[in-house]
């Protein structure tokens, strides 16, 4: 499905799905040109390839899944591959990346997604308003926007491992169960997953020595530094969350373990109170005579014998605080 956005600078109003005529239509520099491809099929995306004049080798990039986000630098325009955020807590992906590629011309915006992105979605409803706000401030800014809210998608993301995290803390010294075991390794698939693709963003939109990867009209550069500023906190709270994730899970293989020894040392101590009584019925168990074996007397004083062994080596073990 291909819509369009045009933002026409000499009427200052935005027309929907015009005509793709590129060199009329961006023969305005103030204008912008914004197309937008969901769930796209390869002729589309070959089309839009054709109309603009996309490097064969970008196309290709659209086409297939790319875990890795990057900015490719052509003659005349900028292609970007990004990384939406989707949380599904109940799923079995319980987080999953959406793929968002870019073309950034010098007065053209073309994006191409398989699935719906809410940060597009709203830009939509504003062009579909005659809201020219993002529309007229350019196409570094018209990304900006879009990274804006791919970002704000994961701090509510971030507010609930946080809420997790607190929640496991608290069952730690509960009895051990598999599903606390199944909650720590989805916890760190979580935040290794977010890691994953925020961590690239940082890279591609930070200022270093001055220089962005791209350009940006001077007017625009303090929304990047506050985007930046946005992702490094993101990228502080990951990274805060993994060490917790961490010490707790070592905390809970701790409390494992000491249960276990508790266990086997409170079957250590059975064990040695039974050994003389199995030792003392055992050898008397042989067929040996045994003294005053006809009087009934002789069974009351083993039995006597054996309680007296095992109260005497139960007082034992409390007085050296085994018990």
């Amino acid at each position: 499905m291909i819509k369009t956005y045009y933002f026409d600078a000499s009427q200052n109003q935005i027309i929907h799905d015009v005509e793709l005529r590129p060199k009329e239509l961006l023969a305005n520099e103030e204008s912008l040109l914004w197309v937008d491809l969901f769930n796209f099929t390869d002729n589309e995306a070959n089309r839009m390839a054709l109309l603009f004049d996309f490097h064969s080798l970008s196309v290709e990039d659209c086409l297939h899944y790319s875990p890795r986000a990057k900015v490719d630098n052509y003659d005349d325009y900028y292609f970007f591959t990004l990384h939406a955020l989707r949380y599904e807590e109940e799923s079995d992906e319980e987080i999953s990346l959406e793929q968002l590629n870019v073309y950034l011309g010098k007065n053209y915006v073309v994006t191409l997604h398989r699935r719906t992105l809410p940060t597009l979605g709203r830009i939509a409803r504003d062009c579909l308003a005659n809201r020219v706000g993002v529309m007229s401030k350019g196409p570094d800014f018209f990304l900006y926007s879009t990274l804006d809210g791919i970002t704000d998608m994961y701090f509510p993301v971030l507010d609930r491992i946080n809420q997790r995290v607190e929640e496991l803390e608290d069952d730690l010294y509960e009895q051990p169960t598999k599903e606390i075991t199944e909650e720590f390794l989805s916890l760190k698939k979580t935040i290794l997953s977010m890691r994953r693709a925020i961590m690239p963003q940082k890279r591609m939109f930070a200022n270093v020595s001055g220089q962005y990867s791209f350009t940006i009209d001077e007017e625009n550069k303090p929304y990047y530094l506050d985007l930046v500023d946005h992702i490094e906190r993101i990228i502080d709270s990951i990274d805060s969350f993994g060490a917790l994730v961490d010490g707790a899970l070592a905390t809970y293989y701790s409390v494992i373990s000491a249960r276990t020894n508790e266990s086997m040392r409170v079957l250590t101590v059975i064990s040695t109170i039974f050994m003389p009584l199995t030792f003392v019925t055992g050898f008397f168990g042989m067929n040996v005579p045994l003294p005053a074996q006809q009087s009934g007397v002789s069974t009351l004083v083993i039995t006597a014998g054996l309680l007296g062994v095992s109260l005497y080596m139960y007082l034992i073990f409390r007085l050296n605080k085994w018990l």
